[in-house]
């Protein structure tokens, strides 16, 4: 049997005028078989099409992306929320890096529902953290380095190594009492928690736990730093006569009572004030100093403002933490009692 011609334009014209709309055949799929309704809908029911953007293809990713993208920090701030991972390191649970990692693996829970990454968060939450990621974070070491004068805290520079290089078990101190055994991935991940010049010595700590850091280096650290500092009086700071003579013994006495006060509060570097310092002669040439804060060569500078030229330098506490008797060179891993 064939196919049955479509009917022509005029007889179109002329169903549509005997039959109501709602009850016409639809006509068959163009190139269809015959008798199979279309899938096309009767005229009139088609959606309403979307307005075309006027500003092009560019516009149209803007306009989805800004759709997709968390609430302004502005905003988030004025709803008295903050961001999940400032909230974790807030509560001290890990840093701001560990905490995108636990979340990004499904470790994190907000009111009992799993957490998202960028999820802002009202500072009254119940935050959880799953065994996983407390698991990891107690398997992280922080190390204390007694670095010698002539290596960079951070990476190698200047032809300089990194104190880093020192962790391996060729320099674990042999009196260490940690019950630890020293590990090839100990070292990785691990970065100092400040910074030690290189020309100073003393203690260094390196950590892969965000914990650590955070309190040692995050903005509102005060932990206290202690150094003895062996110097030599030049006198009136940078503006000292080029012939004036280098006083290198009893320093103590050649230095007026006004600088030693200049140095425990008074002073600013890079346009900032310093916070007040404890500053006190430990013998005749050398001075012990104890800081809340740690700008770059802090102590060096400060002493050059009131005419004294450091000569030897050498951290020996870090909040609770002390040196000790480690020797240079060598290092040990921070005791599970131990805090700063």
């Amino acid at each position: 049997m064939s196919e049955p011609k479509p009917p022509s334009p005029p007889e179109r014209k002329r169903l549509s005028l005997s039959k109501p709309a709602a009850k016409a055949a639809p006509p068959a799929r163009r190139g269809g078989a015959a008798g199979r309704p279309s899938d096309r809908p009767p005229a009139g029911q088609y959606p309403a099409p979307a307005p075309r953007p006027t500003g092009g293809i560019r516009s149209t990713l803007q306009s989805q992306a800004q759709q997709r993208a968390p609430a302004p920090v502005s905003a988030t701030r004025e709803a008295g929320l903050i961001r999940l991972n400032k909230r974790m390191a807030d509560l001290g649970l890990c840093s701001r890096r560990e905490a995108d990692e636990w979340i990004a693996r499904g470790w994190v829970k907000v009111n009992g529902q799993p957490a998202d990454m960028g999820q802002p968060v009202a500072p009254d939450c119940q935050v959880e953290v799953l065994p996983q990621a407390q698991h990891q974070q107690e398997a992280r070491v922080t190390i204390l380095l007694h670095k010698p004068v002539g290596y960079v805290s951070g990476l190698p520079e200047d032809g300089h190594e990194s104190a880093a290089v020192l962790i391996s078990p060729r320099s674990h101190w042999a009196d260490d009492r940690s019950p630890r055994r020293f590990e090839a991935w100990h070292t990785r991940g691990l970065a100092p928690a400040g910074r030690l010049d290189i020309d100073s010595t003393g203690l260094l700590v390196m950590t892969q736990d965000g914990r650590v850091a955070r309190t040692l280096i995050g903005e509102d650290s005060g932990i206290e730093k202690e150094y003895l500092v062996r110097v030599h009086y030049i006198g009136d700071g940078p503006d000292a006569h080029p012939n004036a003579p280098l006083v290198t013994q009893n320093v103590q006495a050649a230095l007026p009572p006004a600088q030693l006060a200049r140095l425990r509060h008074g002073l600013s570097l890079d346009g900032q004030p310093l916070k007040p310092a404890q500053v006190d002669w430990q013998n005749p040439e050398q001075l012990r100093f104890v800081l809340t804060e740690g700008k770059k060569r802090q102590i060096r500078r400060m002493c050059e403002q009131v005419g004294l030229h450091v000569v030897g330098l050498k951290r020996i506490r870090i909040g609770k933490v002390v040196l000790g008797n480690l020797p240079v060179g060598q290092w040990r891993y921070l005791g599970a009692t131990e805090r700063f």
